[in-house]
């Protein structure tokens, strides 16, 4: 809205408002300062309504070493959300589609992980299990969305390709999958297309969701990982600079560095209160939305493969509790880890948990290196 009045007021001129990396540094200044003062008040409300978080697990050492985190308010995803929606409609151009899809895709998962973080905390479920909604069900709406997600931005990808694509023969860059240190990249149908984007969005969501386990994890490595993506975004979306750096143009979604920027800013404020010892966790509320924002963000830009660097810590968190359960259910009980996610491990063998979680971000941050590195490794 904002953007919008101040290019009605400009009358053509040209203004710093203009530039998408203006504005992303803009979206995540203001929502780290919207995070930081309202979340205060958020805390105090939470614990007004008793959603305070009951942590159990299958390990009777872990239920011990988490009892100080009993009734440490939950929910807290709902400032993130709310400063993301903001920033958004103030500060990006609201006709862009892509803007539109990451608010459909901000408040469909906000939704999702809102209504299991309150079955948890408040129905009759929480007599018998700390269960909210149930795998299958939330795979369900997480599916649902990555399909019409990805079949949206591909019919829209097609269509600008056709309407922008000069008379002179050229390849289309819409359904590219960019490929890290390898300059062509790979075509894909549309069939192709449309899985990839229901894995990588579903695979991002859940696996920062597995990630927000201790203290500040998960808000730390997804403020490193959005910090990677305002870098990719902004390149992506601007074809002189893409062009030089070998990566496929994507037109119009340089709006998206408003998105990642937010993401940063709210990461970060969150964190204020979400370090150890942690005065709020954002619950499903937050972290589904964040890693589904994340995934679409690669998705548009075509980038599915630099996330796997990018978001490194959430992959290997992700595959520590694939291989755990199949490991289980191979042996028929046995544990290659101590406990899953693969945080837990470390922190069951003695690190403690500031130290677990500042050595995780140390490998976030080292894969968010990486990343950025192999952008000119092509």
């Amino acid at each position: 809205m904002l953007y919008h009045l101040l290019q009605r007021w400009s009358e053509g001129r040209h203004y710093a408002y203009e530039n998408t990396l203006f504005r992303g540094t803009c979206a995540a200044l203001f929502c780290f300062l919207f995070t930081m003062i309202l979340l205060p008040r958020m805390i105090r409300q939470l614990v007004k309504w008793k959603l305070g978080d009951r942590p159990e697990f299958d390990h009777a050492s872990l239920n011990d070493l988490t009892r100080d985190k009993n009734n440490v308010p939950t929910m807290g995803g709902l400032i993130l959300l709310g400063s993301i929606a903001l920033s958004v409609l103030l500060l990006s151009d609201l006709t862009n589609f892509y803007v539109k899809m990451g608010l459909v895709c901000l408040f469909w998962l906000g939704a999702l992980g809102a209504i299991d973080d309150w079955l948890k905390l408040t129905s009759k479920r929480r007599a018998t299990s700390r269960d909210g909604l149930k795998m299958h069900e939330k795979l369900l709406f997480q599916i649902g969305l990555g399909v019409v997600l990805g079949f949206y931005v591909y019919q829209h990808g097609r269509s600008n390709f056709v309407v922008l694509s000069p008379p002179v023969e050229m390849l289309p860059t819409y359904n590219i999958l960019s490929v890290p240190f390898y300059k062509p990249g790979l075509q894909l149908g549309t069939t192709a297309f449309m899985v990839l984007t229901v894995l990588v969005m579903t695979g991002t969501s859940n696996a920062v969701n597995l990630t927000d386990g201790m203290d500040g994890l998960a808000s730390g490595c997804v403020a490193l990982c959005a910090l990677v993506f305002v870098i990719l975004t902004y390149i992506v979306g601007t074809e002189d600079l893409a062009a030089k750096l070998l990566m496929p143009h994507v037109p119009r979604s340089g709006e998206l560095v408003v998105l990642c920027g937010a993401i940063l800013g709210s990461c970060l404020g969150f964190l204020w209160y979400n370090c150890h010892p942690a005065r709020v966790f954002m619950g499903d509320t937050g972290s589904l939305p964040l890693g589904g924002l994340i995934g679409f963000v690669a998705v548009v830009t075509r980038q599915e493969l630099m996330l796997l660097l990018a978001g490194g810590v959430f992959v290997i968190e992700a595959i520590s509790v694939m291989v755990q359960i199949g490991y289980f259910k191979w042996t028929a009980g046995g544990r290659l880890l101590r406990c899953a996610p693969i945080h837990h491990h470390f922190h069951l063998g003695g690190w403690s948990e500031p130290q677990t979680v500042v050595r995780f971000w140390l490998v976030a941050a080292m894969f968010a290196g990486l990343a950025l590195a192999s952008i000119k490794l092509r």
